[in-house]
């Protein structure tokens, strides 16, 4: 992951959102989970700066949608409590993998400040959008 295939998930994210009308903290983490760009979007709540990272931390580190580990981690699951390790994690949706072109895994991307099901939309279309480049 590259600072330029970062910048693209970004704005892509921009353009989706815009088209939502809703403001959201954007946050595109490599493969290593280091973080390589980040977009806090004007009126975009501060609270959200934090879930959208940690969003596509939890994305980076297990190669997964952030979403998929929801049902796993509630009481009694087989990984109930995940989300407490490695600093604080997020098991609902809007951390998606980033692949390139080739399928390989290069990074992830967090999305905050709508609703789930938005966040999932935005973090989807820039992960898209790097696939095809």
């Amino acid at each position: 992951m590259d600072l330029r295939t970062a910048n693209t998930a970004i704005n892509v994210a921009i353009e989706t959102a815009n088209g939502l009308g809703v403001k959201f903290c954007i946050a595109v983490m490599d493969s290593g989970v280091n973080l390589v760009a980040f977009n806090r979007m004007d009126g975009g709540r501060v609270g959200t700066i934090d879930v959208a990272m940690k969003k596509a931390k939890t994305s980076a580190l297990f190669v997964l949608e952030s979403g998929d580990l929801g049902k796993k981690t509630l009481p009694g699951q087989a990984v109930y409590g995940l989300e407490h390790s490695n600093g604080g994690l997020i098991t609902f949706p809007g951390g998606v993998p980033i692949r390139n072109g080739s399928g390989e895994f290069i990074g992830s991307i967090g999305v905050s400040g709508g609703t789930v099901e938005d966040d999932l939309v935005v973090a989807k279309a820039a992960a898209k959008a790097v696939a095809e480049l």
